[in-house]
């Protein structure tokens, strides 16, 4: 990287177009723009996890390396015809989903977020996870986006919500399961 960044603003984007990483030029509200910009945000997000107190190791380590990937993705995303998210991360997602799914109990209901500020920011992270994912399918209904893309953020909203399981579990906070029936014992007004 070396000096990349050692000038923050450049004056290039303030006619609403911004530069892809091979040079292009694209509007600011492009598809490819807003695909690798929530996968940016959603980096940001977990983030917001790693920052509250106790996050398990375990459960640091994963975010970390996803953080790393996200990084990876957002590269791929940014420049077109780039590859580097592979089979392998997907694979690895969901060894470590298996992992920490292992020693949850089944839910027979929906959970509501929070548990604790990691679980909540980690269930954060999971909808706007969702949202990357709907971004590029959107790019990838425009240009040609490679499959492995699409599975990762599949496979991570996924791990996502196992792991605000697990923080929720980890705080002491415990999960709140939607109360559906609730309605039914309410009298019509």
């Amino acid at each position: 990287m070396g000096n990349r960044l050692s000038r923050i603003y450049t004056r290039t984007g303030d006619d609403g177009s911004t530069g892809l990483g091979d040079g292009t030029r694209v509007g600011k509200d492009s598809p490819r723009v807003e695909a690798y910009g929530t996968v940016d945000e959603l980096n940001c997000a977990i983030g917001m996890v790693l920052a509250a107190e106790g996050v398990p190791a375990d459960v640091r380590e994963t975010l970390t390396q996803v953080q790393h990937d996200l990084f990876d993705l957002g590269g791929e995303l940014c420049i077109p015809g780039m590859a580097t998210i592979e089979d392998r991360d997907i694979a690895r997602l969901e060894a470590t989903l298996d992992r920490f799914n292992e020693h949850l109990p089944p839910l027979k209901e929906f959970i509501l977020p929070g548990g604790g500020m990691a679980a909540a920011c980690c269930h954060l992270a999971r909808t706007v996870c969702r949202r990357a994912e709907r971004a590029t399918v959107t790019l990838a209904r425009q240009e040609t986006i490679r499959p492995q893309a699409l599975r990762y953020l599949n496979r991570l909203s996924d791990l996502l919500f196992v792991l605000a399981r697990v923080l929720a579990r980890a705080s002491g906070h415990g999960e709140t399961l939607w109360q559906h029936e609730r309605r039914r014992k309410d009298p019509a007004p």
